[in-house]
């Protein structure tokens, strides 16, 4: 079977205009998920994510299934709930193909919370 290619440096929509196809690339998420407080990934929440891991209270990360080029990729988490709560993303922790976050209370103080993260970067 015989792989084809598509290429566009424009997309564009009937009532939308366009966009350069750039954008799409560079700036969409390459993983996000939403996880609970152990970690268990919602059904049908993930995207290039195949498994999580509860390091201990409020501590959380997630392998990538294809992996990041660095592990200088920005992410942007988010806890859920109500109160005042914070979410965290690990730079330190971070490799390639782990991706991992903090979820505390607004004192800092560690909690367990469901969270959606995602990841931006370039895939190796």
């Amino acid at each position: 079977m015989a792989l084809g290619k598509i290429k566009a440096d424009t997309l564009e929509h009937s009532t939308a205009g366009s966009l350069d196809t750039q954008f799409v690339v560079n700036g969409s998420a390459k993983a996000r998920v939403t996880g609970s407080d152990a970690a268990a990934i919602a059904s049908g929440q993930s995207l290039n994510i195949s498994s999580g891991t509860d390091h201990g209270t409020g501590d959380y990360s997630y392998a990538f299934t294809s992996n990041l080029d660095s592990a200088s990729y920005s992410g942007a988490v988010s806890p859920h709930g109500g109160g005042l709560r914070m979410a965290t993303h690990s730079t330190v922790r971070s490799t390639t193909s782990v991706f991992a976050f903090y979820v505390a209370t607004d004192t800092s103080t560690l909690s367990n919370h469901g969270h959606s993260g995602a990841a931006f970067g370039d895939l190796a």
